[in-house]
């Protein structure tokens, strides 16, 4: 047995995810223990601002990426204090970093790139563990999205003989993994789907206190605008085929903001977009189905912050009623620790030299070992 460390910060910016996982020699996970690291809101509102920057200093950027490497290894010592652990017991740290820009196919006719704020050597350093990190751009360079990555780690946590299931991350934005029976020689299909938390909790910072929608309650006590809703969902990206990955770069404010007359309610706004997610997961599970001509899956796994969203699982189970939706914990671990958790699977994997990505899934040229090794 061997332990690791997986570190995640979403697209929300809400903080750092810190699970210590337990890995066997077949690389079968098991969660421990976690710790979550809040993130400050001077550093969230960097950390957002970058995001959505046209032009960077080179200064900010530096201090944004030190000042989040730092909260890492905070989150990361903190996880050793309070659970009586040794930086000499931990096999490697898995660090994801926080993602700026995704740009899969390029800019003004430029590469294509992906950019996550990380300081490996800085945590290894902070830490005293052996850190893998840049996951991302090994399978960019295979012409692959680089994301999403987690399809391959939902595979080894979920996937059982006899049953089509599906799993779906609702994070800042939603990504949608199909797991066809483990006797089957079917690929796995996984992309991004399209916005969730993102901009639900834009367009409720704006307009009410607090960071996010509780349980989607605002969100419930609007009414759809359907008009708005079709208008959205003339977003080129729900209708291209994958593979396909997004973030901020696509949809944000200013792109809500771009479909609104100004004469809409907010929290009918709200209601909309929470329509939104809901509508887009549906017509990304029924592409997915139409690629490998699946059947209805029996199940949907929700995981990430939107798992906690009862309004937005409500919407979902209308949109879907061949298909029960099942708490990940009923299959031993936590909605909140997926993607932590991958990430420690994931840098497991590179020590292993084995690969990390799933090329059905990314669009890469190939299998390929994911990222690099800091020594503390």
């Amino acid at each position: 047995m061997a332990l690791f460390v997986g570190l995640m910060s979403g697209t929300s910016l809400d903080g750092i995810d810190a699970a210590l996982v337990e890995i066997d020699a077949r690389g079968r996970p098991r969660l421990l223990v976690t710790h979550a690291e809040a993130m400050p809101a001077p550093l969230h509102e960097q950390l957002l601002r970058l995001c959505q920057a046209e032009r960077i200093a080179f200064a900010e950027l530096a201090g944004a990426e030190h000042a989040f490497s730092r909260l890492q290894a905070a989150a990361v010592l903190r996880l050793f204090e309070d659970n009586g652990i040794a930086a000499e017991q931990i096999t490697a740290i898995g660090s994801h970093g926080q993602t700026i820009e995704h740009a899969p196919w390029g800019h003004a006719h430029g590469p294509a790139y992906t950019l996550q704020l990380d300081n490996p050597s800085l945590l290894a350093e902070l830490t005293g563990c052996t850190v893998v990190a840049d996951f991302r751009r090994r399978d960019l360079a295979a012409g692959g999205q680089a994301a999403p990555l987690a399809p391959a780690f939902h595979e080894a946590l979920f996937r059982r003989e006899g049953q089509w299931q599906l799993v779906l991350n609702l994070g800042g934005f939603a990504n949608l993994t199909l797991l066809p029976p483990a006797e089957s020689d079917t690929e796995i299909i996984g992309f991004d789907t399209g916005p969730a938390n993102a901009l639900l909790d834009a367009w409720h910072t704006r307009h009410r206190s607090g960071r996010f929608d509780a349980d989607g309650s605002w969100a419930a006590s609007g009414c759809v605008d359907e008009t708005l809703l079709e208008r959205l969902l003339g977003e080129p990206f729900f209708h291209r085929p994958p593979p396909r990955s997004t973030g901020r770069e696509v949809f944000h404010l200013d792109w809500l903001e771009s479909y609104l007359t100004g004469k809409e309610n907010p929290v009918d706004v709200q209601a909309t977009l929470a329509e939104l997610t809901a509508t887009s997961v549906a017509l990304g599970i029924e592409m997915a189905r139409e690629l490998v001509g699946a059947p209805a899956a029996s199940a949907l796994i929700p995981c990430g912050g939107g798992a906690h969203n009862r309004d937005l699982l409500g919407r979902l189970a209308r949109h879907l009623p061949e298909t029960s939706l099942v708490p990940s914990s009923d299959w031993g671990w936590p909605a909140d620790w997926l993607e932590a958790g991958a990430f420690a699977w994931l840098a497991w994997r590179r020590l292993e030299g084995l690969p990390g990505n799933l090329p059905s899934v990314t669009g890469a040229a190939g299998l390929r070992v994911l990222g690099g090794i800091y020594s503390p």
